[in-house]
Formats: structure tokens, sequence, C-alpha cells
């Protein structure tokens, strides 16, 4: 009898049922049941690129454990049976489709990014000149708040960001701008 017969219930009920006068073809039933068991893996296919498995739309084998509380939850792949298969392969035929489109339309959006990036740099000089200007106002400025202090000459309340620029907009007459922190 060979111990892939042996497996499993089934592999228990037969052995049984065939017992002989000789006790040299018994083999014992749990020795191949639990075979393959520790080491089972499934196959996905990964939806994403995940650095130690591989890229997307490879087929990998990984452990049903890790597939069903991380991988799958996450939607990082889908089980490797046909409906899925066939999924990604549409996904990634229609995806091949639109680089060849790009790769067409890159020349002509090189040069429109070119004309734009010099307006901008054009834009981006008028506004530091500006800053610069408002920072010279600033600078020669003088602000003062009205604090009550502790016997210490401690302040008891300290000077926030938003009572500054309320007092820049007051005294200055600026133009209110986004802070940034």
């Amino acid at each position: 009898m060979s111990p892939a017969r042996c497996c499993g219930v089934a592999g228990f009920r037969h052995l049984l049922g065939s017992q002989s006068s000789s006790s040299a073809n018994i083999t014992n039933p749990f020795l191949f049941s639990a075979q393959g068991v520790r080491h089972r893996k499934l196959e996905v296919i990964l939806t994403t690129t995940i650095d130690k498995l591989g890229k997307a739309g490879d087929t990998v084998k990984v452990a049903p454990g890790h597939f069903r509380n991380h991988l799958m939850p996450k939607l990082l792949a889908v089980p490797n049976i046909e409906k899925y298969a066939f999924l990604m392969r549409e996904q990634r035929k229609l995806y091949q489709r639109d680089e060849v489109e790009l790769a067409k339309e890159a020349p002509i959006t090189q040069q429109v990014k070119e004309q734009e990036e010099t307006s901008d740099s054009k834009a981006k000089q008028e506004k530091w000149k500006e800053y610069q200007a408002a920072a010279r106002r600033l600078d020669n400025a003088r602000l003062t708040f009205w604090r009550y202090i502790k016997v210490d000459n401690e302040i008891r309340t300290p000077v926030t960001k938003d009572e500054i620029v309320a007092e820049v907009l007051n005294s200055l007459s600026v133009a209110k701008v986004k802070l940034i922190s």
C-alpha cells in the first residue's frame, strides 16, 4: 500500500478494513496525515507592486494566513483563479494602450511644460520681489503688545502667532497672507 493512500480519514478507514494477519504491511495512518499542512502555499495575483513579493500582475505563492489577513483585506492581491487572471490580463492590455498613447503625446506635452516653466519662473521672481519689499517694510516696523505681567516680570499670557498677524494687519495695513508654519 502506498503512503499516499493512507493519508487522512479515508486512508485510516481503509487500513482498518483491510487488516491482515501480518503486521508488517500496516503503516501508521498519522505518519502521513499532516504532510504538507505546514508548508502549504496559495497562488495569488498581485494587484500592486510589493517590495518583498513582486510586481503588480505577478503570480506568487504566499501563506494562506498572510493572504487572508494582510493581502486580501487591503486589496493588494486576488486569488489565482481564472476569473481574476482574465481581469488582470484585460487590465494590463488597457494599461499598455494608455502607455502607448502617452508616449505619442510626450513630445508635445514636453514643449508645453517648458513654456509653463518659463512663465512660472517669471511669476516666482515677481512674488519674490514682493516678499522682499514686505520683509524690508516689516524690518523697520515696530509692534507693541499690551500684556499683564507677574511680579517677577514674566508675561502671564504668551503672544501668539495669530495676535502678531492681527497687529501687523492693523498697524501696517498689510494684506493678509497665509502663514507658513
